[in-house]
C-alpha cells in the first residue's frame, strides 16, 4: 500500500524576521493544506529549507507537523543528509515522532557513487521499520540515482517502496519503471511533469506548486488517478507559467516569496538564500494573477 497517492505538499517552514521557525504559522500552513484537499504533508525537505535548520529544529518541527496534523493525512519527512550516520539519527527519531515514511534525497557535495549509494541507503533503511521514499534530484546534489540502482534497492531492500524523480529525464524514469516492473511507489519532483510521470505508472507528486495552490495540485493528480487524462492534462498545461516562475529563482525563494504576497507571513529566508530579483518579483506576480491566486 502506498504512503499516498495524489499530491503532496512539500512545505515551507515559516520564519519569524530574526530567523527562527514560526511554529505557530507552520501550524496554520498545515491546517490550510489539509483544508485545500492535500493528500500529504512532506515536512523538512528542501523547499522547507532543511539544510539550514540544526538538527534540533528539524526534529522539533518534523514533530511539530506530526502531532498538528494528528494522521489526517500522511507525514512524510524528510531526513536524508551527506553523512549516514547522521541521516540514520534523523530517521529514527522521525520514526518514534510517529512519522507515516521518509524521504531521503541522494547524498550532496561528497556525492556517492552508485555502489556507495546503495549501501547509504540499505544501512538507513534497515535502521528503521518505516515506508522510505528515495529523492533524486541531481541538479541540486550532483548525485544521480541511477534506474539500476533503485531497482537494486527496492527489490532487496524491504521498506524501501518509492522515489521522488526530480531528474527531468523522462527517458530515465521510463527506464526505472521497466527495470522495476512498475512495482515502485513513483512520484514526480518537478510540477511541470505531474502528468507525463503519472503516465508511466506515477502515484502522483511531491510539490512545491502545493503550497500556493493545493487544490489545483490536487486537482491534476486526482483527475489523473480518476481516468479523465483529458482534464488532468488540460490543468497541468494551466499551470505552467505559475510553476515556471515558482524556479525562476533558485527554490524556496520563489514560494516563499508568492506566500507573501499572498499574505501568508512565512517571514524570511535563511541564509545563503536571500530575496528575489525585483524583476522575478513581478514576473512571480503576473504569474500568480494570470493562475488566479493573487
Amino acid at each position: 500500500m502506498a504512503i499516498f497517492k495524489g499530491a503532496g505538499v512539500a512545505i515551507v517552514t515559516p520564519m519569524y524576521d530574526n530567523g527562527e521557525v514560526n511554529y505557530d504559522k507552520l501550524g496554520e500552513l498545515l491546517e490550510e493544506q489539509i483544508a485545500g484537499g492535500t493528500d500529504a504533508i512532506i515536512i523538512c525537505g528542501t523547499t522547507g529549507e532543511s539544510s539550514t535548520l540544526t538538527h534540533e529544529e528539524h526534529l522539533d518541527v518534523i514533530r511539530y507537523a506530526i502531532n498538528k496534523v494528528a494522521k489526517r493525512i500522511p507525514v512524510i519527512a524528510g531526513t536524508g543528509s551527506n553523512c549516514t550516520e547522521t541521516a540514520i539519527y534523523l530517521s529514527q527519531e522521525a520514526e518514534k515522532a510517529g512519522a507515516d515514511g521518509l524521504l531521503l534525497v541522494t547524498p550532496y557535495y561528497n556525492k556517492a557513487t552508485q555502489k556507495g549509494l546503495k549501501a547509504h541507503y540499505t544501512k538507513i533503511a534497515e535502521s528503521v521499520s518505516l515506508p522510505i521514499i528515495l529523492y533524486n534530484v541531481p541538479s541540486r546534489t550532483g548525485c544521480n540515482l541511477l534506474p539500476e540502482t533503485v531497482a537494486y534497492l527496492v527489490k532487496n531492500v524491504e521498506n524501501i517502496v518509492g522515489v521522488k524523480e526530480a531528474s527531468g529525464n523522462i527517458s530515465q524514469v521510463a527506464k526505472l519503471m521497466s527495470l522495476t516492473d512498475g512495482k515502485i511507489d513513483l512520484y514526480s519532483g518537478n510540477d511541470d511533469q505531474i502528468v507525463p510521470i503519472m503516465s508511466l505508472g506515477g502515484l502522483g507528486v511531491i510539490s512545491v506548486l502545493s503550497n500556493v495552490a493545493p487544490r489545483q495540485a490536487h486537482e491534476i493528480a486526482s483527475s489523473y488517478l480518476a481516468g479523465d487524462v483529458k482534464k488532468s492534462c488540460e490543468l497541468q498545461l494551466q499551470a505552467i507559467e505559475m510553476v515556471d516562475a515558482l524556479f525562476c529563482e533558485v527554490n524556496p525563494i520563489p514560494v516563499k516569496t508568492a506566500l507573501n504576497l499572498m499574505g501568508k507571513e512565512v517571514g524570511p529566508l535563511r541564509g545563503p538564500l536571500c530575496e528575489m530579483e525585483d524583476a522575478n518579483v513581478q514576473r512571480l506576480e503576473k504569474a500568480m494573477k494570470n493562475y488566479g491566486i493573487l
